[in-house]
C-alpha cells in the first residue's frame, strides 16, 4: 500500500465531513472495531456489510451504531436475481428482504443492490430476471422504509455477478420505480470509463443513492481485489464528483476498496492513507 502524504500536504486539510468508510476496506476489523476506529478518525459515516453485522447480531449493532451517533451510508448487499430454478429463487427472494429489514433496523440511507450475472441464461433473460426481481423487491422495501439503489458493475463482471453494466442500463431500471423507492449507486470503479457518465450522472438527479469512491490499479492485479486508494490510478475525481454534486447528491461519499494488500495492512494505517487520499484527490479541488 502507497503510504499517504506527509501531513500539510497535498490538500489533507480538505473538509472530511462527506468522508464514509465502506466495512470491506478494513475487512479486517469487526463491525465493533470498525465503528472505534471511525470514531477516533473522526469518520461520522460508515458502510455496512451483512455478514459483518451478522457475526455481532442485528439488535446489538444497531445499538452500537446508535450510540456512537454514525450514520449508516448503505448497507452491502441484496440481489443476484438472475436464477431460474424456482427454489433457490424463493431462498434469494425471502434473502433479499431479509437484507431490506436489516436495512431498515439499521437505519441505512440505502440497500445496495449487485444484480446477478449471466450465467446459462441469455442476456436478455438475465435483465428480465432483475428487471422482475426489483419490481418483486420494491414494494416491500417502500413499506418499510427502505431505498434500494442498483449498482452497475464493470462489464467485465457481466458473467458472474452482474448484468447491469452501466449506469444508463441502472437507470433504465430504476425509472420505472418512484425516485424515493428505487435509485443508483454511482461507483467510480465501475463508471469511470464510460464515456455517457456524466450525461447519465445528470440524468440520475434525484436517484443517486450512494457514491463509492477507489481508484483503478493499472496493470490489473486482480479482476476482483484491483482496486486502489484514490491517486494510485487514472480516475479523474474532480469531474465525477462536480458531476454528482451538480445532481443534487449531498450524501456520504464511501471509500470502498477491494485490495487484499490494504487488508494486510493495520486498519488504523489504512483509514489515515483514505483520510489524506480522500481530502487530497476527492475533496482537494474544492478546496
Amino acid at each position: 500500500m502507497t503510504p499517504p502524504a506527509e501531513p500539510g500536504t497535498g490538500g489533507a486539510q480538505a473538509p472530511l465531513d462527506r468522508l464514509s468508510l465502506n466495512q470491506i476496506t478494513t475487512r479486517g476489523w469487526s463491525l465493533p472495531e470498525a465503528i472505534d476506529g471511525c470514531t477516533r478518525a473522526g469518520i461520522a459515516a460508515i458502510g455496512l456489510w451483512r455478514d459483518k453485522v451478522a457475526e455481532v447480531g442485528l439488535d446489538a449493532a444497531g445499538a452500537l451504531i446508535r450510540d456512537a451517533g454514525m450514520r449508516v451510508s448503505s448497507v452491502c448487499r441484496g440481489g443476484f436475481f438472475v436464477v431460474a430454478d424456482a427454489e433457490e429463487r424463493a431462498r434469494r427472494r425471502a434473502d433479499n428482504r431479509r437484507a431490506v429489514d436489516e436495512t431498515a433496523a439499521l437505519g441505512a440511507d440505502a440497500l445496495v443492490l449487485v444484480c446477478g450475472g449471466q450465467g446459462e441464461h441469455s442476456l436478455a433473460s438475465a435483465r428480465d430476471m432483475v428487471s422482475d426481481g426489483i419490481a418483486d423487491l420494491a414494494p416491500y422495501a417502500a413499506a418499510r422504509g427502505v431505498r434500494l439503489a442498483i449498482e452497475p458493475l464493470h462489464p467485465m463482471y457481466c458473467a458472474d455477478r452482474s448484468v447491469i453494466v452501466t449506469l444508463g442500463q441502472a437507470l433504465d431500471v430504476a425509472e420505472a420505480f418512484p425516485s424515493e423507492q428505487v435509485g443508483v449507486v454511482v461507483d467510480t470503479f465501475h463508471v469511470w470509463w464510460d464515456p455517457q457518465v456524466t450525461t447519465q450522472i445528470a440524468r440520475a438527479a434525484g436517484r443517486i443513492a450512494s457514491f463509492q469512491v477507489c481508484d483503478w490499479l493499472v496493470p490489473l492485479p486482480d479482476v476482483l481485489l484491483g482496486r486502489g486508494l484514490m491517486g494510485d490510478g487514472p480516475i479523474e475525481f474532480a469531474e465525477l464528483l462536480d458531476a454528482v454534486d451538480a445532481a443534487g447528491y449531498d450524501g456520504p461519499i464511501e471509500v470502498e476498496i477491494f485490495n487484499r494488500a490494504i487488508w494486510d495492512t493495520p486498519a488504523d494505517e489504512v483509514v489515515a492513507a483514505v483520510k489524506e487520499r480522500f481530502a487530497r484527490h476527492v475533496l482537494g479541488h474544492h478546496g
